[in-house]
């Protein structure tokens, strides 16, 4: 048992582990743009499924010392990609679509030990059933998923803040030729014994051995409905409740967790007590979703988390209530893996070209409880009170919808998340405004009166740190770089001969910028927009000769790191004149960045102030912190930034921040 145990744990770890490490090796190579992140999540989802898939070829058709010999030899080829960290021979020679290469990257580097690592939960479980003639292997997959969940909670707090990526890379490795040790030892042992007849395991599938088309489809739909939810979910809290850095971890230990306890053993789900329960989350997720404003954000969040848990125990519960007899094992695990695959494409691929909106958590709380009414029909009477109230939750969340709807002037979504143009004030008052909402967060506004729509409003005020930066190395022909186009209130400040040059990553933003907002059309100055992730950009082009480069790309929860590194550092003063200025805005209410900038201006031996600001009275700005990193002693002597600055905070417990090297953990607030 304890051989079977340490490998499935093992493999789970390093299963779940390697995402993380691979990502953020190949992210300052291909930038942050959705195509990147989506073509890594593709990968691993393809490559699991194939892993399920060749599970269960190996245990149908294959003699159990043919299976032996077969898996061996993949575990001595796959060696030979050790270490995984990738060769920088693969990075992007231009601004192709770089699907392609991170693939062949993956597959490379990565592929045939992730390939492996997926095999050995089905394979694994059905070895232990034939060298154990009466066990029951099922609760090997709840320690399955408490490897993927110590994993996902050990690499942010225990791995990332202390490890570099390349010393994570071979510390993944090492741990990769133990679990090819004991996989192969797994794998033998069980060879000795030939193939049996099992005993079924208890449940309500499990009497006879025949596996129906309806019990199929039940294996997909219940783990479908369950990952799309837990997408849903971590989209909507993190996007529209709280943009807060790591709050993706609790929602998806929650979904681990309901694996592990409902796998472990039987008595963790009561199908009766958790369909009240259930029908009470479903109920109140509906009603927070659309007035969640009105509450706190701690019980919004512990209420969501709360209700996802509560559905993932169900969807998981009823999946393993119908746990089929050991010989059909593997099938049962290529179901679930398929079920969880479809549920996150759809939630991922599906939805934002679907939806101006995130509207996953009403669409997944209507398919759980449909889903809850199909596998429970015991009693009639609650079954039909059941049907109507899901009727009535279906007229409610459309009337909501459209209402929600109603008051934005444009819904639109894509990869990067939903954006809307909200119109605050009616035409005549001269203190309507327009702005630009990216799920919580403030992106830029624009006084709606003509007399005042050329104001610079929100953080880049004329007494911000850009601001000041600005103002204050104008010349006949001043160049500006910005980093984050929101809707381009900067370009208020160009004047006849100025040419400002800004980066987005975002194809929608830029449609927004240009359609809803004058900002761009207004400006004095000439202005370019580049789409593409800035670092990307800015690498492929010549030297720009900034005076100012505006760095703005903090505010959200997802902290782009790579332009937060030296060697993105390095790449800004490239593009900077010796006496530029780098402003660099870290207002964020969750993060302390400050220090980070600070020590990327001494590695590179330059100056650094902050500049503070607060709200305005009445101008549209808003309060914010900028950091100004620059050589220009008399541009720092000036009476008016030397009046509303003060120096940069230094830490000495942080490490400077490299492509190699950052944490986010050290500099939470």
């Amino acid at each position: 048992m304890l051989l079977y145990a340490y490998t499935i744990f093992t493999s789970a770890f390093l299963l779940f582990l390697v995402q993380p490490i691979i990502a953020k090796m190949i992210l300052p190579w291909f930038g942050g743009s959705a195509s990147v992140w989506t073509t890594c999540m593709l990968f691993f989802q393809s490559v699991l499924l194939a892993g399920y898939l060749y599970s269960h070829w190996s245990i149908r058709t294959l003699k159990p010392r043919k299976q032996f010999a077969v898996h061996a030899a993949l575990l001595a080829l796959s060696l030979a990609m050790l270490p995984i960290a990738p060769s920088a021979s693969w990075k992007p020679l231009g601004s192709e679509d770089p699907t392609f290469r991170i693939w062949m990257l993956l597959t490379v580097s990565v592929g045939l030990p992730y390939f492996l690592l997926s095999t050995t939960g089905p394979l694994i479980q059905a070895w232990y059933a034939r060298t154990h003639r009466q066990a029951v292997p099922y609760r090997l997959f709840a320690l399955s998923n408490f490897g993927s969940m110590l994993a996902l909670l050990c690499y942010p707090v225990a791995v990332e803040p202390w490890v570099v990526s390349k010393a994570q890379a071979w510390g993944w490795s090492g741990g990769y030729i133990l679990f090819t040790l004991l996989c192969a030892a797994a794998a033998w042992r069980a060879s000795r014994v030939e193939a049996i007849e099992l005993a079924p395991p208890n449940g309500p599938a499990a009497s006879d051995g025949k596996v129906t088309w309806t019990q199929t489809a039940l294996w997909i739909a219940l783990p479908a409905c369950a990952s799309a939810m837990l997408l849903a979910v971590t989209n909507h809290l993190c996007q529209d409740v709280a943009a807060i850095p790591f709050l993706w971890i609790l929602p998806l230990s929650l979904y681990l967790l309901s694996f592990i306890l409902t796998f472990e053993r039987e008595g963790w789900y009561h199908p009766r007590l958790y369909e009240f329960l259930l029908a009470a989350a479903i109920g109140g997720m509906c009603y927070l979703f659309f007035r969640h404003d009105r509450f706190n954000i701690r019980w919004v969040v512990a209420a969501f988390a709360a209700g996802l848990f509560l559905c993932c125990m169900f969807c998981h519960g009823e999946v393993a209530r119908r746990k089929p007899h050991v010989r059909h094992l593997t099938l049962f695990y290529l179901m679930i893996s398929l079920g969880g695959a479809f549920g996150s494409m759809l939630v991922a691929l599906v939805a934002p070209r679907t939806f101006n909106a995130y509207y996953e958590v009403p669409a997944t709380l209507l398919l759980c409880a449909s889903l809850a009414l199909i596998v429970n029909r015991r009693d009639s009477v609650v079954y039909y009170c059941a049907i109507s109230g899901v009727l009535v939750m279906c007229v409610f969340m459309f009337k909501e919808t459209k209402q929600m709807v109603s008051k934005n002037s444009l819904m639109v979504r894509n990869f990067y998340g939903a954006l809307a143009v909200v119109d605050d004030g009616t035409a005549d008052d001269p203190d309507a405004v327009r702005k630009l909402i990216h799920g919580s967060i403030n992106h830029g506004q624009q006084f709606l009166a003509p007399d005042r729509r050329r104001l610079p409003t929100t953080y880049y005020g004329p007494n911000s740190g850009v601001g000041l930066a600005i103002e204050h190395t104008r010349h006949s022909s001043q160049r500006v770089g910005v980093i984050g186009l929101g809707t381009g209130t900067l370009a208020t400040y160009g004047r006849p001969g100025d040419y400002y040059r800004i980066y987005e990553i975002n194809p929608l933003v830029i449609d927004i910028a240009k359609t809803y907002f004058t900002f761009l059309q207004d400006s004095q100055a000439k202005v370019e927009v580049a789409l593409g992730d800035a670092r990307l950009s800015l690498e492929r082009e010549p030297t720009q000769r900034f005076d100012v480069l505006a760095v703005d790309a903090f505010s959200g929860d997802s902290i782009p790191v790579h332009l937060l590194t030296a060697e993105a550092f390095q790449l800004y003063f490239r593009h900077l004149k010796p006496d530029g200025v780098l402003a660099v805005h870290v207002s964020n209410r969750y993060l302390d960045l400050k220090p980070v900038v600070r020590q990327l201006a001494d590695r590179f031996k330059r100056s650094s102030i902050v500049v503070d600001t607060d709200d305005g009275d009445g101008d549209g700005t808003f309060g914010s912190t900028w950091v100004l990193v620059t050589l220009n002693q008399t541009f720092l002597a000036g009476h008016e930034i030397a009046a509303a600055a003060r120096e940069a905070p230094l830490r000495s417990d942080l490490r400077l921040w490299t492509d190699d090297y950052s944490n986010l953990f050290r500099i939470l607030k």
